[in-house]
């Protein structure tokens, strides 16, 4: 995107709050592949629709470093409670100290372990699910969650456009674009949801379950 267009955009979406320029910072001081965190355009957009669904139950599948479970946590509803699963044991002690600084450590899970394993034994039933986890899975984690989804609950996956390498020609696509669209052509093509590819940040997929 034009960096002016880009700059626009951040002039005109409400600020991040102290603590999220507080992660972000940090995540880019101290954390590998800063890149995989959502940041302040998406973290604004998972915090909106959080707002509007007032989720009992969300599951995130990729926390990183906690921005976006922190963003997506703002929406949910009294006692609701988020479960976010990050398979990289070294960002724990990362993740929690900024789940404390949110104020919402109560509300916040976090599962460390690979998620294909940790999905199976969640007890639970979600309003909204964000993937954002390694992407040639991605349709593992949409088959694993849809059944733990309620009739009407959303799920939002991040990185659908993958750098524009979904549009890559066809046998040249590493094993990372060939999840994506394995991924968007399987919804696509799913006639129990309704779905729209938002061109927001990486691209991001919305599934609305009917």
């Amino acid at each position: 995107m034009e960096r002016k267009l880009e700059n626009y955009i951040i002039e005109h979406t409400s600020p991040e709050t102290e603590l999220l320029g507080e992660l972000n910072r940090e995540t880019h001081v101290k954390v590998l592949f800063p890149r995989m965190m959502s940041g302040h355009i998406q973290g604004k957009f998972l915090e909106m629709v959080s707002l509007m669904i007032r989720p009992k139950r969300i599951l995130e599948i990729g926390t990183y470093t906690g921005y976006s479970a922190i963003c997506l946590a703002s929406g949910l509803a009294g006692e609701g409670v988020l479960h976010t699963i990050e398979i990289n044991p070294e960002l724990e002690d990362f993740i929690l100290r900024y789940f404390e600084k949110s104020g919402m450590r109560d509300k916040l899970k976090l599962h460390i372990g690979n998620a294909l394993e940790v999905i199976p034994a969640t007890d639970e039933i979600f309003d909204l699910v964000f993937i954002d986890a390694d992407k040639e899975n991605y349709l593992d984690y949409y088959h694993l969650v849809f059944d733990k989804v309620r009739k009407g609950g959303f799920i939002l996956a991040d990185n659908a456009l993958w750098d524009g390498k979904v549009i890559a020609e066809e046998g040249k696509e590493d094993k990372e674009t060939k999840g994506i669209k394995e991924f968007n052509d399987f919804v696509q093509n799913d006639d129990r949801v309704e779905n729209v590819l938002l061109p927001l940040r990486d691209g991001v997929m919305v599934v609305w379950k009917l």
